[in-house]
């Protein structure tokens, strides 16, 4: 459905779940991936953190050619103004979910656009509510599904969010890592203005 005009989408992010959005939102695009320092200003505010860092993964992508628009993401689960990153080891795990237990928290996924000549971001954020969570649930979970490569430890596509996810205010897609509809109408209003 997008007229990509002749340009080469790129999506710089080793994320399998941003892939398969992409894919399923019918872009063609190729996977490139660079190292970035992925920290952040201690002092900066939670809901800007996921955006600071998808735009410092756009500056390493300084080389696009004219035909070339590449997309940058990142997503930050933040629970009471901490930001909760992707936990090291079973413990931490287990910790970030006892803090999400029976409560609500903020995930904000930010998108980063950048073309040869220009680069657009921007942050789209959910609201999403655990149902109390047993210490067997958790083990159980961390156990089973292993999520130490997602912010917050827990992926709503998997076991833990078609179980204990009471409900969600804003986009799935966002709480999963990329905030699809806005992505789409960006993309198309770069295409647009690009020629």
């Amino acid at each position: 459905m997008i007229d990509l005009k002749g340009k080469k989408i790129i999506l710089a992010s080793k994320s399998p779940r941003r892939a398969s959005l992409l894919k399923d939102m019918d872009i063609p695009f190729e996977i490139k991936v660079r190292e970035v320092d992925e920290s952040y200003p201690e002092s900066l505010p939670s809901q800007e953190v996921a955006e600071y860092i998808a735009n410092q993964k756009a500056v390493a992508f300084d080389d696009l050619n004219e035909n070339e628009i590449a997309i940058f993401s990142d997503t930050v689960v933040v629970n009471q103004k901490d930001v909760l990153g992707k936990p090291k080891d079973f413990d931490e795990a287990k910790a970030m979910l006892q803090g999400l237990s029976g409560k609500s928290h903020t995930v904000y996924s930010a998108v980063c656009i950048k073309t040869h000549s220009k680069v657009i971001s921007f942050t789209d954020e959910t609201l999403v509510t655990f149902l109390p969570m047993s210490d067997e649930v958790l083990n159980y979970y961390i156990d089973e599904k292993k999520p130490f490569d997602k912010a917050g430890a827990y992926g709503i596509q998997e076991w833990i969010g078609m179980t204990m996810i009471e409900k969600i205010e804003g986009s799935y897609f966002t709480v999963m890592g990329l905030p699809t509809a806005i992505l789409y109408q960006k993309l198309n209003q770069i295409l647009k203005e690009d020629n």
